[in-house]
């Protein structure tokens, strides 16, 4: 071997022991440096947690209205008609003005019922419709407002998987409403009628829809 060859050889294989030692040294000299804690912070300082609204036993925090049948099975929120094709409604007994909400659920077919959000009366609510509409055409993630009939429509009856979960996600800030169903924009509308109000499912009458039933895994809301 050449003297250049050794002096090239002791040259890599010192690197090589050194670079490990360098390398905890860097470690070292980062963990000491102060952490900017700031970057892990909202702009307004405070920590913004999900809520969840259902708890997967029972219906505290909701209370029901009118006839419908609500119960919680295996984790699952589920609402049927009542006797007599009875309708009925299920609300929060909390009040929520701006929020993102996200629901999973699933119906059995056919069905018209919706997730009401900003709900004061049934004259002065939004309801996102999980429904089939022939006229006009409308789908679930559609926009409804009582005596204003559709706020906006989904027109794409393939985004609802019939026979699995959905989510649908609500958005309401300010006058800013929008509507997302399996991660597609569905409903985006601007309407200040109503700042605030409760959450809730809707289960009409009618023996048309007396199989029909709306089962819901989860809902979790953040306040905006």
């Amino acid at each position: 071997m050449t003297d250049r060859e050794m002096t090239r050889r002791m040259f890599l294989g010192g690197l090589a022991a050194a670079t490990p030692a360098a390398m905890m040294a860097a470690h070292a000299q980062e963990a000491k440096k102060p952490k900017d804690k700031a970057k892990d912070k909202p702009k307004d300082g405070k920590k913004k947690d999900w809520k969840e609204l259902f708890n997967g036993k029972d219906l505290t925090g909701w209370k029901p209205e009118g006839k419908a049948a609500w119960k919680v099975e295996d984790g699952v929120l589920i609402g049927t008609q009542g006797p007599g094709n009875a309708p009925g409604d299920l609300f929060t007994v909390e009040e929520f003005a701006d929020f993102r909400l996200v629901v999973e659920y699933k119906l059995q077919w056919p069905a018209n019922r919706g997730a009401w959000f900003r709900y004061q009366n049934p004259e002065t609510s939004y309801q996102a419709d999980m429904l089939e509409y022939k006229d006009p055409e409308a789908y679930s993630g559609t926009i409804y407002c009582p005596g204003r009939m559709f706020l906006s429509r989904n027109l794409d009856p393939k985004l609802e998987k019939k026979d699995d979960w959905n989510t649908m996600k609500i958005t309401a800030k300010g006058g800013h409403l929008e509507v997302e169903l399996n991660g597609v924009k569905v409903g985006d509308v601007e309407d200040t009628a109503i700042a605030k109000g409760r959450i809730g499912f809707q289960i009409h009458p009618g023996d048309e829809f007396k199989d029909m039933k709306l089962s819901v895994r989860k809902m979790r809301l953040l306040v905006l």
